[in-house]
């Protein structure tokens, strides 16, 4: 009996271990990641660079357009990141006539900044 307590706690101890060590891992993760989203803010809200307030309308930014959809509840329509990627990078591949600029494909953005414009959006 005294073996099976000294191996669960060496279980709980490497568990305490584990988690406590995905906790730093996650708030390092966490804080990459919302420095991430504030880029694609600024990229999105950028007249010259992403420029999606010209057609949608997006929470905080100022004189939205409507020729495109408001940006709402983003990861309910495209709960597939990678699909929103794709829709930024090329709209026209699923629509050939979309109206939206294909802004990687044109490189109208850079991919770094077209990551983190996907990262901003999709908590919308």
């Amino acid at each position: 009996m005294a073996i099976k307590k000294f191996k669960g706690a060496g279980l709980a101890l490497a568990l305490a271990s584990l988690t406590s060590g995905a906790a730093v891992i996650s708030s390092a993760a966490l804080a990459g990641a919302e420095e991430s989203v504030e880029a694609g803010k600024a990229v999105a809200f950028d007249r010259s660079k992403g420029n999606c307030l010209a057609c949608h309308q997006i929470e905080g930014g100022e004189s939205p357009g409507n020729i495109g959809p408001p940006l709402l509840v983003m990861k309910v329509r495209y709960p597939d990141r990678e699909k929103l990627k794709a829709q930024i990078w090329d709209a026209t591949a699923v629509n050939p006539e979309s109206s939206m600029p294909p802004f990687g494909k044109h490189q109208i953005i850079s991919t770094e900044e077209l990551e983190q414009v996907v990262d901003f959006i999709w908590t919308l």
